[in-house]
């Protein structure tokens, strides 16, 4: 083994031939720490136009002496990286110089290389001592530049070096630590890639067996059946970033991803099938998901298949709809993702904005598709997804002051039908869905405020209401009524909360419902759940048009229902509503049953 002092020296021994002026200025000292790399070690260029490491960087790490692309065809016995032109008279005067400073340059380098072993022996990466060795390589080159300045009638000549690299291996502890020093290195290295494209191309070094034994797609590449020979290999479709993060955890198991590169990150890690990298990715999304950037993200997670990450961005799109529809990125969905949202039974957020969104959706993507922002194009590109727009579930005033009516997306056959669905009974079928939404989740729950059920119960326009106010937070989502006495009928029903105090309309459902001529109760739902706020009261009302009907009797003043799971109580207490009322009170009438959620 060669010390940096022996090399040193034995440099200076060489024949003077090729040392010219040009070459000194492109050339830079093997001890030079300015620039470290990872652990120490200096940072290999990037760039497209870097040279190869090939048997310079081998000879760099036998000896530590660096041969650039200016010294071709060096002399047999010589080294070519120590290269001195002048006349055969000097060659003495140049040897006898030498001699004279020999002892302090050398000493200079085995200070430096002393620092070197010292930093290994206390266990530090070679960088971590870079003040002391870069002074150490400070006195170095100016010996080296007086040995040179001796020379008369020479130009100034510079020594130059490497970064010695031998036994490297000496201040690795562990195999993570020896991979991870391999990591975007030169070193060792058998392959490049040239990654990304255009003027953004960055050339990485890579090592066949470590990525090998990380991937099986590089596995494949470099040793399967039709394995490459190349030694540069071009990937035009991935990000240097993310190439660069997929090395280093595959060469260090270290994750490095932020908001920026985590789905190009994602979609390499895929693509070289490095499943523990991908889930890294994942995590991070789940982490950092927002009701600002839920579209964006559902839309990846269904480009690259992942339904967990998927179905966490719909939760989050149906807790904060109105958030959502109004982030910049929604508008930037592809049609399937727009259509998946608007099949959803669960978005909180009433029909008559989610046009609106629609429209904005269609705006975008008219000059997406490069056509002019016209009512038939916007019909056009929003297919399918028009149809899931609920425009029943709207009041009236939405539909014909909000837009829907007046924005020519709708043809006039539809608007007249839902005009009619509006204003006429009964209503007439129309080819929009009037389910309603229902933006809650958890178990459906219901009380029954009577305790028998008796016959004849008749309408004539009037209202039948009851005031009742709940203990804890609730959202109502229908009433439970009673049919008919006579057998199966059809009954139309407008249904209201109002809340007392300010006699503001909460919720409201003008339709109807169908019996079966039994004494059960039947469903008649609100287009959204109205919001019930702890000791607040408020009047449920229902105006029916029909025959005469069952109604309740024996009813409580008090109900209390038990969630099963949690045992958590929500307590109704109902009274009398002042005013026409059509008979309801506490004790007896309609509207035996309230259903909501908790």
């Amino acid at each position: 083994m060669r010390c940096c002092a022996c090399l040193f020296q034995q440099s200076l021994q060489c024949s003077p031939s090729k040392m010219a002026a040009g070459e000194s200025n492109s050339r830079s000292s093997c001890l030079n720490l300015s620039n470290p790399g990872p652990l120490g070690n200096a940072q290999a260029s990037n760039g497209v136009h870097s040279a190869p490491a090939g048997n310079a960087g081998s000879a760099a790490a036998a000896g530590g002496l660096n041969r650039t692309a200016g010294s071709t065809n060096p002399q047999p016995g010589l080294d070519s990286d120590v290269a001195v032109r002048a006349t055969p008279s000097a060659q003495h005067q140049a040897r006898q110089a030498a001699s004279q400073s020999a002892s302090a340059a050398a000493a200079a380098v085995v200070a430096v290389a002393a620092a070197a072993v010292a930093a290994g022996a206390s266990g530090e990466a070679p960088g971590s001592s870079a003040s002391n060795m870069t002074a150490a390589s400070s006195a170095c080159s100016a010996d080296t530049a007086a040995i040179s300045s001796s020379l008369p009638g020479s130009p100034a000549s510079v020594l130059v070096y490497r970064e010695p690299v031998y036994n490297w291996q000496a201040t690795k502890s562990t195999v993570k630590e020896r991979f991870a020093f391999l990591f975007n290195n030169e070193v060792l290295s058998d392959v490049h890639f040239l990654v990304g494209k255009g003027m953004g191309v960055q050339r990485i070094p890579a090592h066949r067996f470590a990525l090998a034994v990380g991937s099986a797609v590089f596995d494949a590449m470099f040793n399967g059946g039709m394995a490459t020979t190349s030694t540069e290999i071009e990937l035009p479709d991935v990000e240097p970033a993310a190439f660069l993060a997929l090395l280093k955890f595959l060469y260090s198991d270290e994750v490095q991803i932020g908001p920026e590169t985590v789905m190009t990150t994602l979609y390499t890690a895929k693509k070289y099938a490095v499943p523990a990298l991908e889930a890294h990715c994942v995590e991070f999304l789940k982490k950092n998901l927002r009701a600002d950037n839920a579209f964006m993200l559902l839309t990846q997670a269904r480009l690259f298949d992942e339904p967990q990450l998927a179905s966490l961005c719909l939760e989050n799109i149906d807790k904060n709809t109105a958030d959502a529809l109004a982030a910049e990125g929604f508008t930037d969905i592809d049609l399937d993702t727009l259509v998946a949202v608007l099949e959803r039974d669960t978005l909180g957020v009433r029909e008559v904005r989610l046009f609106g969104a629609a429209v904005r959706w269609a705006e975008a993507e008219t000059q997406r598709q490069q056509l002019q922002p016209t009512p038939e194009n916007k019909r056009r590109v929003l297919g399918k997804a028009l149809g899931l727009i609920r425009f029943p579930l709207m009041t009236i005033e939405e539909f014909a002051a909000a837009g829907p009516a007046q924005s020519g997306i709708l043809t006039d056959r539809e608007v007249v039908s839902l005009f009619l669905h509006f204003t006429v009974n009964p209503k007439p079928h129309v080819e929009f869905i009037d389910r309603p939404r229902c933006c809650l989740r958890g178990k459906e729950c219901s009380i029954t405020r009577f305790g028998q059920v008796e016959s004849r119960w008749g309408y004539s326009g009037t209202s039948d209401r009851i005031r009742f106010s709940v203990n804890r937070r609730i959202f109502v989502v229908g009433f439970g009524l009673y049919g008919s006495i006579h057998g199966p009928t059809d009954y139309q029903v407008n249904i209201q909360i109002i809340h007392t105090d300010s006699n503001t309309v909460l919720g409201q459902n003008d339709t109807g419902f169908s019996c079966d001529g039994t004494a059960n109760t039947f469903r008649v739902m609100f287009k959204e759940p109205v919001e019930i706020l702890p000791s607040v009261n408020y009047i449920a009302c229902a105006t029916l048009k029909g025959p005469d009907s069952h109604y309740g009797t024996k009813g409580m003043r008090k109900v209390t229902h038990e969630a099963p799971a949690t045992g958590t109580k929500t307590c109704f207490t109902f009274c009398y509503a002042a005013g026409n009322n059509n008979g309801t009170s506490v004790e007896d009438g309609q509207i035996p049953e309230v259903i909501f959620y908790t």
